[in-house]
């Protein structure tokens, strides 16, 4: 089955929600807003990732380069807010 993540990252914590490609959410968790923090929780191979949505935002930069050289399917996205963060994030990028 394939997984969607999206990530609503704040300068302490980012609420990560993941769904799979129904849209049904399996599981939401919130992580510590580092590279090294991120790439441990989205690795899980429990996940078969097909993207992770990365709000764009002052953190965007750092917190992607570590998770595309860790080599999980990240892209950064602008999520409009009428959709709410994250589970909005995780519906954008996933195809429907």
């Amino acid at each position: 089955m394939k997984h969607y993540a999206g990530l609503d990252v704040a300068v302490k914590e980012s609420a990560i929600c993941i769904v799979d490609e129904t849209g049904k959410i399996c599981r939401e968790m919130k992580g510590e807003s580092h590279p090294e923090d991120l790439v441990r929780v989205l690795s899980d191979p429990a996940w078969t990732f097909e993207r992770i949505g990365l709000e764009a935002g002052p953190l965007s930069q750092w917190l992607f380069s570590g998770l595309a050289e860790a080599g999980l399917p990240v892209v950064c996205i602008e999520n409009p807010p009428h959709q709410g963060l994250p589970r909005g994030a995780a519906e954008q990028i996933r195809p429907h």
